[in-house]
C-alpha cells in the first residue's frame, strides 16, 4: 500500500489538507499536471482546505493496479 492511501470503495483514496483554499486549488493543478503526464486521471473533490483523490484503472475492470500506486507515490512526492 502507498503511504498515506487506503482501499475505499474499490478505490485508491487519501484526503490532503492545505494551508488555505487557494492552496488547495494550487495543490489540484500540480496533481492535474502529474496525471496528465501519467495519461491516468484521479476523481478530485475541493472542500474548501481539504482535497480528497480518489483513483482506480478503469481499463482493468476498475481495479486497483499499479498505475495507481504509480500516481500516489508522484502525489505524496509533492508535499502538502
Amino acid at each position: 500500500m502507498t503511504v498515506g492511501w487506503e482501499e475505499y470503495d474499490g478505490k485508491l483514496t487519501r484526503s490532503f489538507e492545505l494551508e488555505s483554499f487557494p492552496a488547495a486549488v494550487a495543490f489540484v493543478a500540480k496533481v492535474a499536471d502529474i496525471a496528465e503526464a501519467q495519461d491516468h486521471h484521479p476523481d478530485i473533490d475541493i472542500r474548501w482546505r481539504t482535497v480528497r483523490l480518489a483513483v482506480n484503472t478503469h481499463d482493468q475492470g476498475g481495479a486497483i493496479t499499479d498505475k495507481d500506486h504509480k500516481l500516489a507515490e508522484a502525489v505524496n512526492a509533492l508535499g502538502t
